[in-house]
């Protein structure tokens, strides 16, 4: 019986039997452990429970971020074995296999193990609160730790999934009338799914069918992590509720079709998804974009910009008229350093006018326009409503073509400021790009007056980061300063993070497109001599940028070399 702990630390005198009753009660009633239920109760704390537990029982307390947990769990795929007993395989030495567990009287757990593997099991003991939190990050979490309008509802594992929905092959059912239900498991599985990915902050899930299996991951801080393996004779029945959720028609498999679905976290707060189906060989893939605006902080102190580089932005954001160019690969922020700009110019005597495909961030005060090119409206055909709407300020969400490039130029030499993207490496190729298009160079010349090229690195977790030593030949190839302190990811992690990262930050090479550029430009200068002149004038290439990110102990060299391709 799991509530023989408590029965144990009462004939310890650690609690009383009225205590002993409400655990007993907490654990009948809800379902959780023994541990998790006493500091529920506020009895102990998580320290004192798991001191008390190694006094008694003689097992040796331990640290879970010590052990590479994630290698073996995944070596012994006993997921099952980890989600039924609530403990965690930590290590293989040899023939021994070391087990982490909060209540030490859960033989029957070592047992099921023991058998499992065929390995001698060596129990060590680990905080209630660092063990679940251990399970979560490597198979996810359970809904009942969620928000508040679905607490109450029972967690539904993929195993659990595959046996309240087995459906045979040929068995064909109303499908959007089931699924709409709210009590069936499909419903509360894709909301513990999606509620699980708020929580992790992540901005991407995607729902992927295959031959023999199905696969559920997360895109957090820009890195796909795989959250959960449901059964695959389901990958019908989760797309279909998908679509159910947002208003799709279910009946066509053959096409991609895009929705949207409003999430309710709480009363007051909701949150937009913007979902895409994709048919595949093996059913209908489903990606999720979460578009949550008041996770956007649109404050230039904390995106991570260095003095010179904010006040070269801050200035050419108070010139009347103009073009700011922000460019970089798909997801390298792009539109939160846009939307900073526009928060700052966002003020009563200034009209803005944004075309945007999707508007993925809401501010009040600005005129946003969403694209909708099955209707004809495109950037170009915005962009030229906007000018006849007396505008000062011109957003426009990417400049893809010739047309939609000359009106923003024009606008931009006609006493308006002009903020768009593109998709280049470099500042300096962003004008290359734009000559390329066919915008003649004197045109370009007079209009910009700022480009501003970045990546998001991810950011080290303050609480487990590792001071790393690099090679003498790496810091003097990378220009690393000898007296820096360079630091690496704990791989393994903490309760605060993924896999020693959380958060991202800007990483940036900011050109001001100064007059000697502009004669330069229009006297048929290259891409490498604009970049070499502007870097003369003081501005910092993106590794530049990234080894003071370095040095600063923000983030690690290999994350930098992910992200901006320099070994």
């Amino acid at each position: 019986m799991q509530t023989n702990l408590a029965s144990i630390l009462h004939q310890a005198s650690l609690i009383g039997p009225e205590q002993e009753q409400q655990v007993v009660d907490v654990v009948r009633a809800e379902g959780t452990s023994v541990p998790s239920a006493m500091v529920e109760l506020g009895l102990f704390s998580g320290t004192e429970l798991a001191r008390h537990l190694e006094h008694i029982f003689a097992i040796a307390l331990i640290d879970v971020h010590q052990y590479d947990y994630h290698a073996c769990c995944k070596a012994l795929n006993q997921r099952e074995l980890v989600l039924q007993h609530r403990v965690l395989p930590l290590q293989v030495n040899d023939n021994t296999l070391f087990i982490g567990l909060s209540d030490p009287t859960r033989i029957d757990a070592l047992d099921e193990f023991r058998f499992a593997t065929g390995k001698n099991i060596e129990p060590l003991l680990l905080e209630a609160k660092q063990l679940e939190s251990a399970i979560r990050r490597i198979y996810g979490s359970e809904i009942g730790e969620n928000h508040h309008s679905l607490q109450h509802q029972r967690s539904v594992t993929d195993a659990d999934l595959g046996e309240l929905v087995d459906l045979g092959d040929g068995e064909l059912l109303d499908e959007a009338t089931d699924l709409s239900q709210d009590s069936a498991p499909v419903t509360r599985y894709i909301n513990q799914v999606l509620m699980d990915a708020v929580r992790k902050k992540a901005s991407d899930i995607h729902f992927e069918p295959y031959e023999e299996s199905y696969r559920i991951r997360f895109r957090c801080d820009g890195i796909l992590h795989q959250h959960a393996m449901p059964p695959a004779h389901l990958s019908r029945r989760l797309s279909t509720r998908l679509k159910v959720m947002s208003k799709l028609n279910i009946a066509e498999r053959r096409q991609p079709q895009d929705g949207r679905i409003k999430l309710k976290l709480t009363p007051t707060l909701a949150i937009d998804l913007r979902v895409s189906t994709l048919p595949t060989l093996w059913g209908e893939k489903v990606v999720l974009r979460i578009l949550d605006s008041s996770s956007a902080n649109l404050d230039i102190h904390i995106l991570g910009y260095n003095e010179p580089q904010k006040q070269a932005y801050l200035h050419a954001l108070k010139k009347p008229q103009g073009m700011i160019l922000m460019t970089g690969p798909t997801g390298s922020g792009k539109t939160v350093s846009l939307y900073t700009g526009l928060k700052i110019l966002n003020t009563d005597e200034r009209n803005i006018s944004t075309a945007e495909d999707p508007v993925e961030i809401n501010l009040p005060g600005i005129n946003q326009v969403q694209i909708n090119s099955q209707i004809g409206l495109g950037f170009a055909e915005a962009l030229r409503s906007f000018l006849r709407q007396d505008p000062d300020v011109v957003m426009v969400g990417e400049i893809r073509d010739l047309e939609t490039g000359s009106i923003a130029v024009k606008a931009a030499q006609t006493g308006h400021l002009v903020l768009s993207t593109l998709h280049t490496n470099s500042a300096a190729e962003t004008i290359t790009r734009l000559t390329n298009m066919g915008i003649q160079d004197f045109n370009l010349a007079s209009s910009l007056s700022l480009i501003i090229a970045q990546r998001l690195a991810r950011r080290l977790c303050n609480s487990c980061k590792q001071q790393q030593q690099l090679d003498s030949l790496v810091c003097e190839q990378l220009k690393i300063p000898p007296a820096a302190t360079v630091y690496q990811a704990n791989k393994q992690g903490c309760d605060d993070c993924n896999q020693g990262y959380l958060g991202r930050v800007g990483i940036y090479e900011v050109m001001p497109f100064s007059r000697e550029l502009a004669q330069a430009l229009v006297a048929g200068a290259s891409t490498l001599e604009l970049e070499e002149l502007a870097c003369r004038q003081g501005m910092q290439t993106l590794q530049q940028s990234g080894i003071d990110t370095l040095c600063a102990g923000i983030t690690s060299l290999e994350e930098l070399q992910r992200v901006l391709h320099f070994s």
